[in-house]
C-alpha cells in the first residue's frame, strides 16, 4: 500500500494477481484515479464521494460482465482512498455463476473489475480529448474478463505467490488489445455491455 501522499506507480497499479479466499472474499480497485482508460476517460479523486454517501454499499450490486441478470455476490466495503475506488466483497457460493467465478479467479483466468455509472460532472480537454470525470453516479461494479482500465483488478485479501498467466489468456488479451486499437473498436465500445461508458450511462460499464 502506498503512503497517502504518494502517487500510484506502475508497480502498484500492475500488482501481482493472487487467488481468491476460500470463503469467496475478494478485493481490488474498481477504478484508479488519474489513469486514462481505453475510452480516454480519467476518473478524478473525489468522483465517488457523493454517490457512496447517497447509495451505500447495499445499493451497488456485484454483477458479472455488467449483466443485471447475473448478480454474483455482495460488496462488503466500498471506499475512496488516495489510489482509487477500493472494493471488497464476497461471492455467494449458493449462486452457480459465483462458484464458477471463484474457480476462474483462483486459476488466474479472470480478474478484471469494471464500474457501471452515469456521469454527473465531467469535462473534456479540447486538445487531448481526454474526459475528466469529476463526479459520477455509481450503478454497479462487475467482475469482467477485459476491464477498460488495466489496473482495475481483483486481488485476494491475503497475498499469495504471483501466478503466471496462461498461454490462452495471454493470446486473448493480445487479441483484445489489437481489436481495441482498431477504428472499428471505437464503434463497438459504444454498444458492448462490457465497454459501454458514455451511454462505462448512457449505461457505462467501465473500469
Amino acid at each position: 500500500m502506498l503512503a497517502p501522499d504518494k502517487e500510484p506507480t506502475i508497480a502498484s497499479v500492475f500488482a501481482p494477481r493472487t487467488s481468491v479466499e476460500p470463503d469467496g472474499t475478494v478485493e481490488g480497485y474498481a477504478s484508479l484515479f488519474g489513469e486514462i482508460d481505453q475510452a480516454r476517460d480519467m476518473v478524478m479523486r473525489g468522483a465517488f464521494a457523493a454517490t457512496l454517501r447517497q447509495r451505500g454499499i447495499h445499493r451497488v450490486p456485484m454483477l458479472f460482465q455488467h449483466d443485471p441478470s447475473e448478480p454474483v455476490g455482495v460488496w462488503l466495503e466500498l471506499r475512496e482512498d488516495h489510489r482509487g475506488l477500493y472494493a471488497r466483497g464476497r461471492l455467494i457460493p449458493e449462486v452457480a455463476r459465483a462458484r464458477e467465478l471463484s474457480s476462474l479467479i483462483e486459476a488466474g483466468a479472470i480478474d478484471g473489475l469494471s464500474i457501471g455509472f452515469r456521469t454527473v460532472k465531467g469535462s473534456i480537454d479540447p486538445r487531448t480529448r481526454i474526459r475528466r470525470l469529476l463526479a459520477v453516479d455509481l450503478w454497479e461494479i462487475s467482475i469482467v474478463t477485459f476491464p477498460l482500465l488495466n489496473g482495475a483488478r481483483v486481488h485476494a485479501l491475503k497475498q499469495a505467490a504471483p501466478q503466471k498467466l496462461s498461454y490462452v489468456r495471454k493470446r486473448a488479451e493480445a487479441e483484445w488489445q489489437r481489436v481495441a486499437g482498431s477504428p472499428a473498436a471505437g464503434n463497438a465500445a459504444l454498444s458492448s455491455p462490457a465497454l459501454c461508458r458514455r451511454s462505462r450511462f448512457g449505461t457505462r460499464g467501465r473500469a
